[in-house]
């Protein structure tokens, strides 16, 4: 049974509409911790992925949907407000306060990880896109540092279609790089062709053991402090005329032939293990 709406919120500085906009515009603080998601198809994503609804958010006229969880708070808002508080150009009616999952770099230590590290990137939706490529090719997690757009953007997390809900994305300093590079994680830093004779196809690098892709800003690239954590710069090579790919394409296309070369270690049925 659908819960039992109260009359819909008419003003614009309500608490709870302040408190969605918060959620849209990425202020974890002032929207109490959680993030706003649009549409039924994201808030359904984060349900099946575990996450919990803080409250639901309804425009005037639209009925609460039957797979809404028993006991979330639902609030109505007049159309005019709910328009207001919302980050999309046509809004479906129904948003979310959603509780994030927070992840630390000790919970994503792995034996054997495969680890993406976004330097710098600005752009949400490249940073969505590799979160869903990390998803997609087995990546342990993704790491981000200073300067890096929030994994919680808008634009990020519609680009990652829900993947930013699974997988472990944490923020990490050039510090916490060396001390990964230190315990053994092999560092590789993704760079154009063109940028000197130490690049070394990707085809040929060693992907199977503990690593790192380090793929840089959009149009910076890698600084000079990166660089110098690498243990190998690595390019992907393009018969095109083409000098460089766009972050997120890079990124993918090398989380693929990672994923690729640990596939070849994976025994295909139970007679070839043993």
């Amino acid at each position: 049974m659908a819960p039992a709406l109260q009359p819909p919120i008419t003003s614009r500085a309500n608490a709870r509409v302040k408190q969605l906009r918060a959620g849209f515009a990425g202020n974890a603080r002032l929207a109490g911790g959680t993030v706003a998601v649009e549409g039924e198809t994201m808030i359904q994503g984060a349900l099946r992925s575990g996450l919990r609804l803080r409250s639901v958010f309804l425009r005037e006229g639209v009925e609460a949907p039957a797979w809404l969880p028993s006991g979330v708070e639902v609030v109505s808002l007049a159309g005019e407000v709910f328009a207001s508080a919302v980050d999309t150009q046509r809004p479906q009616g129904i948003a979310a306060l959603v509780e994030t999952p927070v992840w630390t770099l000790e919970a994503v230590r792995t034996s054997n990880p495969l680890l993406l590290v976004a330097v710098g990137l600005q752009d949400p939706g490249n940073l969505g896109t590799l979160i869903r490529s990390a998803e997609a090719f087995g990546a342990t997690a993704v790491l981000t540092t200073p300067g890096t757009v929030s994994e919680w953007n808008q634009k990020s997390m519609r680009a990652s279609a829900g993947s930013v809900f699974r997988v472990p994305v944490v923020e990490v300093t050039e510090v916490a790089i060396a001390a990964m590079k230190a315990q053994g994680v092999r560092m590789y830093a993704a760079v154009a062709g063109s940028d000197g004779s130490n690049v070394r196809s990707a085809l040929l690098a060693a992907f199977t053991g503990a690593c790192a892709l380090m793929i840089g800003n959009e149009g910076a690239g890698l600084g000079p402090e990166w660089l110098a954590l690498a243990d190998e710069r690595i390019t992907i090579p393009m018969p095109g005329r083409v000098e460089s790919l766009n972050a997120a394409v890079a990124g993918s296309l090398l989380l693929f032939e990672a994923y690729r070369q640990r596939a070849q270690l994976v025994p295909r049925n139970c007679e070839s293990a043993l």
